[in-house]
């Protein structure tokens, strides 16, 4: 139970906040609340990037050789490629700036303000001067502030000062102590603070913007994918080199050695790869944002697919955290007990349990149990007994040692103070110093509570005659007396057992962590549909276990009771250290370390606090299980999607590099020039990023086990099948042109017509093929994908206009081809379709 912010008294208009207009006025007048905001790139920045591209340098190169020559034709299509390949390079750049800077706004941090009179989250970067800020353990302060209110504030400034102990914050203290500044953590108490300055502008600002640009490392997969391309780019190079040298020296024709050069280095390089990744990550974070779910830190999308254990909170994920008041119950010889299912009053013997454990709550209540006692409160107790003038002298909070929270309430009716305290059931009746029988009753009542599925609460009260600090160091130290159990109804949401299904076949398996009962949670747990044969292991026997003992337990635990904040992060350690990729939920500021320590740490958006919001890699927005269920599995399809689009690069590559060479090792004419490398790129590029990328998932994808996460994604296997593919098409290609040269019953401009029309098949072949990994043909032909088909209609347009159209036919060097020769072409790209779903299906290849 986080506490709430502390109200400001209802009649200091000072406290009401700016209004919603003042504060849209004073945002555009200072500027978003961002120690640097983002460059927004122009097109003229894009366009000055890709100038440095080698692909468009290599155009550029080829058309001005074109020009030398006098081949003015060339030249003009080879300048309309260059057109064509800015306008969609360009095209995608601010595609994927859209996406990322709606990302952008989505992970701002939070902050909690009071504007007209109303309390609201809002972004972090919509702070202004002038807004009242709500502070609340476990935020971050969005801005620099001057304090206006606090009750036991203290953060922590080591982000500016480097000193890691907490600061005490008190209204009207001089200089610093008076004064919240931005980007220091709020770690006790609340306070309620006016803005005084944002941005740049703040102390944070000030000390240097450099701060907020903290350099990411690049992750696994685009280092693998750098070493690749460097990899190729020299092999390339050498070769182009090499082919210049050959045709100079063999042929003595030394510009079109250059020309020769030019197109084996554009066949080679796999400027593509670095695109695939980026278009990949920033489109599966922007369909993750679909599902209410935001990644933090692309390597996230990278790991999903791997996640072999899946680490759940109960409250909240799995139920619906919508608590209601099922029952109460006072204890001793003449128990009395209400069960709100039934409809009736409540008895005047349990007024006083009623009363005590509203006295406990927060007075503006967040959570969820609170709520419900306050809703509860409103209709069973009278006005006089829930005591709105009593005045709040001091509180005990929760603490890991100690799962009890009390509030000290003086006011009419009692001499000195009364202690209100409400906790888990066991700890407030160890407080309360009862017998061993009536401990017995109490720990009966609760299994019995519990075993029906409630979550319970043990109330207590105590009379002290002190009405000023120094007050009691705990609340141990009164003597309390015991008043009864409340027990809370939080039912399971409806999609969880088939979500926890979807995992079990997926080979993801599940433990749910919670702070319950253990009865609860074995109930909760059988419902939800994990293994429940085995006990849970609860807190205290997890503080007797050795490591060994837990590494054993783990083999077949799936449910964890009365755990501690800091007991989860050796949960995550042990699971780590059998190998485990973990994913853990977590939404206080204890949970931070182990978020951290996660391969996959999930905060709940809703509820959880900024700090566990910072050291997670993914946030739920709406905190519900399924949802990460579905970030799984959109995980997974975004790598099977990348295994396919670089798998098809790669193949891709060989048969245009190898119809490059092959002619100048056989003395045959020409078959490519870097007019017909531009066009194949104009194919190759839009479809290895946005068509692959917008492949549905695949049947198995939640029904295989997870992938291993030390594979890499340029793996042996991978290589290998995309170049015995590339090798197919260009065996077979290459012997279609060495056939039609033979025979001599075609010109040369026919032969190269229809080899080329027969590597454009070939090639959608290979699209067709890559889009299922299974081989099978319904997938390969008829899974939906709007993209690809509009795709591959403009390529079929602009190949009609290249052989259909004499001027574009004569900068190709093609001739009109004859119907037997268009049949020949399409029928190699038809069976080649065959040949390689065939070859798929046989082989099991999924690389």
């Amino acid at each position: 139970m986080k506490p709430a912010p502390v109200p400001p008294a209802p009649d200091d208009d000072s406290k009401q906040g700016l209004s919603p207009a003042e504060a849209a006025r004073r945002l555009a007048q200072d500027g978003p609340n961002e120690l640097s905001p983002p460059q927004h790139r122009t097109v003229w920045h894009i366009l000055a990037e890709l100038i440095r591209e080698p692909m468009l340098q290599l155009l550029l190169a080829a058309g001005a050789i074109y020009l030398l020559l006098g081949n003015r034709g060339e030249a003009l299509m080879l300048l309309a490629f260059v057109l064509l390949t800015v306008i969609i390079s360009v095209s995608q750049e601010q595609r994927t700036a859209q996406v990322l800077e709606a990302l952008r706004d989505l992970t701002s941090p939070r902050a909690l303000v009071r504007r007209g009179g109303q309390a609201q989250r809002i972004a972090g970067r919509e702070v202004v001067c002038g807004d009242l800020l709500l502070l609340e353990e476990g935020d971050r302060v969005a801005a620099d502030a001057l304090l206006l209110s606090s009750h036991d504030l203290q953060t922590d400034e080591s982000l500016l000062s480097g000193e890691s102990l907490a600061v005490d914050k008190r209204v009207g203290a001089e200089q610093e102590a008076g004064r919240v500044f931005a980007g220091s953590l709020v770690v006790g108490g609340q306070g309620l603070a006016r803005v005084t300055a944002t941005g740049p502008r703040s102390e944070i600002g000030r000390i240097g913007s450099s701060l907020a640009e903290i350099e990411i490392p690049p992750t696994p997969l685009n280092q693998q994918t750098r070493r690749l391309v460097r990899l190729f780019s020299i092999l390339g190079l050498s070769l182009s080199v090499l082919v210049l040298l050959l045709f100079g020296l063999l042929r003595g024709d030394w510009l079109g050695g250059v020309l020769a050069g030019i197109t084996l280095a554009m066949s080679m390089l796999p400027q593509e790869f670095l695109l695939i990744l980026t278009v990949f990550m920033a489109m599966g974070a922007w369909r993750l944002s679909q599902q209410r779910v935001l990644a933090r830190r692309a390597a996230t999308i990278e790991t999903l697919g791997a996640a072999t254990v899946l680490c759940s909170d109960k409250t909240g994920t799995l139920t619906v955290n919508d608590m209601a008041v099922a029952e109460l119950a006072a204890l001793g010889e003449t128990p009395v007990r209400w069960v709100a299912a039934a409809g009736q009053a409540l008895p005047e013997a349990l007024m006083d349990m009623l009363e005590v454990a509203l006295l406990a709550s927060e007075i503006a209540p967040v959570d969820a149990m609170e709520r419900a006692l306050y809703g509860v409160a409103k209709g069973q107790l009278p006005a006089a007994r829930r005591h709105a003038g009593w005045t709040l002298a001091h509180e005990y909070g929760l603490s890991p040692e100690l799962p009890a929270m009390g509030h000290v309430w003086q006011g009419a009716g009692i001499a000195g103070s009364r202690l209100a305290v409400k906790g888990a059931a066991e700890a407030v009746a160890a407080l309360c110093g009862l017998s061993e029988a009536q401990r017995a009753q109490v720990a009966a009542e609760t299994q019995a509570m519990a075993e029906r599925g409630l979550r319970v609460l043990g109330v207590a009260q105590a009379d002290t005659p002190l009405r000023a600090a120094p007050w009691p160091a705990g609340l141990q130290d009164f003597e309390l007396q015991f008043l009864g159990l409340l027990a809370f109804a939080d039912p399971l949401r409806p999609e969880v057992p088939e979500a926890i299904a979807q995992c079990r076949a997926a080979g993801l398996r599940v433990i749910m962590i919670t702070g319950d009962h253990p009865a609860t949670a074995r109930v909760i747990a059988a419902q939800a549909g994990l293994n429940t044969e085995q006990a849970p292991i609860t807190g205290a026997e997890l503080a007797e276990m050795s490591d060994a003992d837990l590494s054993q337990r783990l083999t077949h635990a799936s449910v964890f009771a009365r755990i501690k904040p800091q007991q989860k992060l050796r949960i995550v350690e042990a699971l780590k250290a059998q190998g485990e990729v973990v994913a853990m939920t977590g939404d206080g500021v204890n949970d931070a370390p182990s978020l951290k320590a996660a391969h996959i740490g999930i905060a709940m958006g809703g509820r959880g606090t900024d700090v566990a919001r910072e050291a997670s890699s993914l946030v739920l927005l709406d905190d519900r299980f399924s949802a990460i269920v579905g970030a799984v599995r959109l995980g997974r399809r975004i790598y099977d999607n990348l295994h396919k689009a670089m798998a098809f690069v790669l193949a891709v590559h060989v048969p245009i590099a190898g119809l490059s060479l092959l002619p100048l090792l056989f003395g045959w004419p020409l078959l490519l020039s870097p007019v017909h490398i531009a066009f194949l790129e104009l194919l190759i590029d839009p479809v290895c990023s946005i068509v692959f990328e917008a492949e549905e998932e695949e049947a198995d994808v939640m029904s295989r086990p997870p992938r291993d996460p030390a594979a890499p994604l340029f793996s042996g296997r991978l290589i290998a099948w995309s170049v015995a593919q590339g090798a197919l098409i260009l065996a077979v290609v290459g012997g279609l042109y060495a056939v039609l040269l033979s025979r001599g019953q075609m010109s040369q401009e026919a032969v190269r017509g229809t080899a080329f029309l027969a590597l454009v098949s070939c090639n959608i072949a290979l699209i067709l093929a890559s889009r299922s990994l299974s081989g099978r043909w319904r997938e390969a032909l008829l899974r939906p994908n709007r993209v690809l088909w509009q795709v591959l209609a403009a390529t079929a347009v602009l190949l009609a206009a290249v052989f259909w159209l004499a001027p574009l036919r004569e900068v190709f060097r093609f001739a009109a081809l004859s119907p037997a020769s268009l049949g020949l072409g399409l029928a190699t790209g038809g069976s080649m379709l065959l040949v390689l779903l065939l070859l798929r299906r046989w082989s099991g290849v999924h690389p």
